[in-house]
């Protein structure tokens, strides 16, 4: 793999300030976002007010703890555009969530606030090793969901060339790797699997092709899915993050010289770690629920919203600002089974250390005979590979979960290609359990 490291010269000064620098640009910052989410959003007022809590109160970054959290209910609560802190017309974009599981949850942006995603998706590119004159291939959904604009902002203000492909029609996907030559490309890791299979398709080695680095997020995903995309297509591979409720991609990003955790923007945006039962403080290092307060965001400011995700703040390395580790899961996707706690992600790094076995997988969750159960759908690596292969790799998985998670579940080995594809995010769990 190429060095893709960037040169000091490229990266903005506040990526290497020192922390009290950054400290202070936060305290600045987020005394301007609390007071402008109290004046302008009716719900934020209603909110301090209930909690005895004003602006004025914070004078120093651990006073934002005095003010109550965000979750995802205030914002269905307020749809569409109750939670917006500028006139309707000053807003210029607009994106939502899917709405498949409720309301949906609706942001929007100012063309300030446009800019400054731009400015921190181009400095996510930059430290995944992309510069100005770059090819990506962007395979991120266009549309409401916020990746694949929020991807093209931010390559449009690095100075990368652009291929807004989307997501689907995968043989397309690797036709135009080959025929463009992209140096990048963005895609969730579920999606990049899948056209890693389509290059197999075509008989094309994927090793062979321009990519030096992918970008992926959208979805957790583990270090040995890292390694098994590395491994397959000689290239890095570097985790971003984003969520709409905060800005979308490009809140957080890998740098490709240390791939050791995610570098938060926090001159954007100010990241604490809670326990989430608790919803108390944990100090820095200790796992928990990752909560973001919004520091610049002028339509849409967000006060210490939830966002479930499972994680642990440590200290800057390639760039001052704190890493965030990578997302081993979400609070509200954990599964429990029979009294244990089990996350999508450790499946994935037992089937991952599983020979014969492809990294496509579902879990499906029923209670036959009163008790929880866990079925585990994967496939074969080999197409050849007959029925009495795929049962003693399905008995090795089952072995491997049962030592290494605690929980005995069941375990079936379609063909090669068994395992329904995702053009987006994966669907990984499948609840067929009776709702109480």
């Amino acid at each position: 793999m190429k060095d893709l490291t960037p040169s000091k010269a490229s990266l903005d000064p506040i990526e290497v300030a020192s922390r009290d620098e950054i400290e202070a640009l936060q305290l600045e910052r987020l005394k301007w976002s609390l007071a402008h989410a109290y004046t302008n959003v009716p719900f934020y007022k209603s909110s301090f007010d209930a909690a005895g809590v004003h602006p004025d109160d914070l004078t120093s970054l651990a006073d934002l703890t005095k003010f109550p959290f965000t979750v995802k209910t205030d914002l269905r609560a307020n749809y569409p555009f109750g939670m917006f802190a500028v006139p309707r017309e000053q807003v210029a974009r607009i994106h939502a969530s899917s709405g498949t599981t409720g309301q949906p949850t609706v942001v929007g942006y100012t063309q300030n606030d446009l800019d400054v995603w731009g400015q921190v998706v181009a400095r996510s590119l930059r430290a995944a090793g992309l510069k100005r004159g770059d090819l990506l291939h962007n395979a991120y959904g266009y549309g409401l969901f916020t990746g694949g604009l929020g991807i093209h902002l931010g390559a449009d203000a690095l100075g990368l060339s652009t291929v807004p492909i989307s997501g689907g029609m995968t043989p397309r996907q690797v036709r135009l790797i080959e025929d463009f030559k992209p140096t990048g490309i963005t895609v969730t890791p579920s999606y990049a699997l899948s056209i890693l299979d389509e290059f197999a398709n075509q008989g094309l080695d994927p090793r062979d092709c321009s990519l030096d680095v992918g970008i992926f997020g959208a979805e957790p995903w583990t270090n040995a899915m890292r390694r098994e995309i590395e491994d397959a297509f000689d290239m890095h591979a570097v985790d971003i993050y984003g969520l709409s409720e905060i800005m979308g991609p490009g809140v957080a990003n890998e740098c490709v010289e240390t791939k050791d955790g995610l570098h938060i923007w926090e001159d954007h945006f100010y990241p604490e770690i809670i326990n989430p039962e608790t919803g108390a403080l944990v100090a820095d290092g200790e796992q928990g629920e990752l909560v973001f307060t919004s520091l610049t965001k002028e339509a849409f400011p967000i006060i210490r919203y939830r966002t479930r995700d499972l994680t642990r703040l440590l200290a800057g390395t390639a760039r001052s600002m704190r890493r965030m580790e990578k997302i081993t899961g979400r609070s509200d996707d954990m599964i429990i089974l029979r009294g244990v706690n089990v996350f999508p992600t450790q499946i994935e790094e037992v089937l991952m250390a599983t020979d014969g076995l492809a990294p496509h997988f579902q879990l499906e969750l029923s209670t036959p005979d009163r008790m929880d159960q866990m079925r585990v759908l994967t496939e074969a690596s080999d197409p050849s590979l007959g029925a009495e292969g795929r049962a003693a790799a399905g008995a090795a998985l089952a072995m491997g979960i049962k030592q290494s998670i605690g929980i005995s579940v069941k375990v079936d080995v379609a063909g090669a290609g068994g395992v329904a594809r995702s053009e987006g995010k994966a669907v990984r769990i499948l609840d067929k359990r009776a709702k109480l």
